[in-house]
């Protein structure tokens, strides 16, 4: 089932779907466990460690993982989730209308140049195409210094530091309206 698609010019169509537990934890797994994708915390997971814990995501209401397709191959997932049902929102004053976001993009061995400046813009697009969401955040590792600046670049302001326990993280804000101005 397609949650949403989008055509990005020079790069093809972009198709979120359920992520599958079972189905897609292996492609999954060759994501996570590379060491440019050590932020994503499941470097030393097994195959079936990784089907687990998108199998546990998969029974929450409030978060929800994605496969991310450029023309039908895996370039990616993309997780969603209500800040106020996670550990995150104890560490910050959480507001109506915030909505969380994961995102971790591996195209492998596709040459794809700039598939992260034509990805992620689609995404926010997607998820403030929903009138409750009012503001998106994100909470990096404070290590990841790539995902800390793409954020800043796409509008986000730099927040807090916050200690989650398994790592500690700069928590970020899109508000709709800065969103809104930047794409108008």
């Amino acid at each position: 089932m397609i949650v949403f698609s989008e055509k990005l010019p020079g790069l093809g169509e972009l198709i979120m779907v359920p992520l599958a537990p079972a189905a897609h934890a292996a492609v999954v797994h060759g994501w996570v466990t590379k060491p440019r994708n050590r932020y994503w915390g499941m470097g030393e997971h097994t195959v079936q460690q990784v089907e687990e814990v998108y199998t546990f995501v998969d029974g929450l209401d409030t978060h929800h993982a994605y496969l991310l397709l450029l023309d039908d191959a895996p370039i990616g997932i993309f997780q969603t989730y209500e800040p106020e049902h996670d550990p995150v929102g104890e560490c910050y004053d959480v507001r109506p209308g915030d909505f969380g976001l994961h995102l971790l993009l591996d195209a492998g061995d596709r040459d794809l140049p700039h598939v992260t400046s034509a990805v992620f813009p689609a995404l926010l697009r997607h998820l403030f195409a929903d009138p409750a969401h009012q503001r998106i955040i994100a909470e990096p590792d404070i290590r990841n210094e790539r995902m800390i600046t793409r954020l800043r670049r796409e509008g986000f302001n730099l927040g807090p530091e916050i200690d989650l326990g398994h790592k500690t993280a700069r928590l970020t804000f899109l508000d709709r309206s800065r969103f809104e101005a930047r794409t108008a």
